[in-house]
């Protein structure tokens, strides 16, 4: 992915988590790779909390140094690196702060890119300052999740932000559209004659989408405890891998063309009828259990939650999608905090033989599925049937295994680093369209008010397992069960 685009990447928040943990990271292993990144491009952290460069340098090296490159430090890299770094102190409430901001990078070339690393609260005074002083011409803006609390509140975000910037200057960052295998979910489907007649409803017997995990909500329990899973986690993240397993191909890979296949999906949900949220959806809360031997306390006892929250860690949902392809399938969308495993995937079930000609242990072997796992050990593996040894025809299942670590012996390039590089290439393919998050927040939206209306608790769960037990009940209904395999 070579460029020659030159930047100036004007990072909102650069003492922040997350452009401790994940921005400044990808950007130096995109640095670091050679090519990646114009030799003119420069990164300018805005932030209250350093005085100065060489405060916010020593900062970086504190603090971002210790989460780059796993396989350690390129000492000549990283000191190439610190040079691209500027740094400018302002105050993101004062507008007239922004007029320091605009001096301090009117000289430095190229596209801008202004990278919202900071709480949905300030996008919209950010985006006004920006144009008070003119900044909002011939640049792009970056907004993390969560934009918004509901659809009410999203809209009122992108109305005020699209005031500012146009449409396609706007890049909703979902880094789980980053993750190569979900790159490779698309190369699978649409590069593959193989598996483009199977991947309809008279092959496919259910989907399950998984994103599981391990830890609690750390220090983010006044911010997860407005917020919860169903907000969190299933607006933005489980609804887009939903969209991007169930769309139709498109017509090429630019941005409009797999953006607009995306919407079909996201406008054929069938809506959910509040008199049946109790079959189809779970919530659930965790309490206190064991996680690989260490015990771990109850979320009601978390620091910055309520002791007496209703806020759901878990939920598990039933979705239909109503339209040719897909009628009549279920998809099984499961995620929560506190699970027994760290585990993000796709399962796609496909039906059993019409037949079964071999005898009753082909059928209970059972049917093939195709497993395609986002983390943490990126893989794609195809179960299959096969005879055993030995005499008789006794079949078990066995499987076909990519493992791209394996196979590609080259480094994998994270999530935030492939998305940070499009957008200062200009490529909008990956990020959520404004239409793509109000069909998303429409479809979610009963659920959310349903559950504040009925104001009944989450169904409890302990740390350690794998959610309440309503959530397999769910599935049982339908004749199949959670993937629920050790890494």
């Amino acid at each position: 992915m070579q460029t020659d685009s030159s930047f100036t990447f004007v990072l909102f928040g650069g003492t922040g988590d997350l452009s401790m943990r994940k921005i400044l990271p990808a950007l130096f292993e995109a640095h670091r790779a050679g090519g990646m990144l114009a030799d003119s491009g420069k990164i300018v952290a805005v932030a209250r909390h350093a005085a100065n460069r060489g405060e916010y340098i020593q900062w970086v090296n504190e603090h971002v140094k210790p989460h780059v490159s796993k396989n350690g430090v390129d000492e000549t890299a990283w000191a190439s690196f610190l040079e691209r770094i500027e740094f400018v102190n302002i105050d993101l409430g004062k507008a007239e702060d922004f007029v320091h901001l605009r001096d301090a990078i009117k000289d430095l070339p190229g596209i801008r890119v202004f990278y919202l690393a900071t709480g949905p609260s300030l996008f919209v005074p950010i985006c006004h300052a920006l144009a008070s002083v003119g900044l909002n011409e011939n640049s792009r803006i970056v907004l993390e999740k969560p934009l918004g609390y509901d659809l009410k509140s999203s809209n009122a975000i992108n109305d005020a932000v699209g005031e500012i910037f146009a449409e396609e200057q706007i890049y909703r960052i979902d880094h789980y559209l980053g993750k190569e295998p979900v790159q490779n979910l698309l190369a699978l489907r649409f590069g593959n004659a193989l598996f483009e007649p199977l991947w309809r409803r008279e092959w496919v017997e259910s989907i399950q989408i998984t994103i599981a995990e391990e830890l609690g909500v750390e220090a983010r329990g006044d911010f997860y405890d407005n917020t919860g899973a169903l907000r969190d986690m299933v607006q933005n993240h489980l609804l887009q891998l939903l969209s991007i397993v169930a769309m139709e191909p498109p017509h090429s890979m630019d941005s409009d063309s797999v953006r607009d296949e995306k919407l079909r999906v996201l406008r054929a949900l069938k809506p959910i009828d509040p008199r049946d949220i109790g079959k189809v959806a779970v919530r659930g809360q965790y309490h206190s259990g064991g996680i690989r031997g260490t015990a771990v306390p109850a979320y009601a006892t978390e620091s910055g939650v309520r002791p007496d929250s209703t806020t759901e860690t878990f939920v598990a949902l039933k979705v239909e999608i109503e339209n040719w392809r897909w009628a009549g399938v279920p998809f099984f969308l499961r995620t929560g905090k506190r699970l027994a495993d760290r585990v993000a995937e796709i399962v796609v079930n496909f039906r059993a033989v019409p037949h079964s000609a071999l005898g009753a242990s082909a059928l209970r072997a059972g049917a093939n599925r195709l497993v395609i796992r986002l983390q943490p050990n990126e893989t794609i593996r195809l179960y299959c049937l096969a005879k055993q040894p030995g005499e008789g025809m006794n079949l078990a299942s066995v499987h076909l295994d990519l493992a791209f670590d394996q196979f590609f012996r080259e480094g994998q390039m994270e999530a935030y680093q492939r998305l940070l590089l499009d957008v200062i290439n200009g490529r909008l393919a990956l990020f959520v369209r404004r239409d793509e998050q109000e069909a998303a927040w429409r479809w979610v939206e009963p659920i959310l008010n349903e559950w504040k209306a009925s104001n009944k608790p989450p169904k409890p769960y302990a740390s350690g397992t794998w959610g309440p037990a309503a959530s397999s009940a769910m599935l049982a209904q339908h004749g199949t069960c959670w993937l629920e395999e050790e890494n």
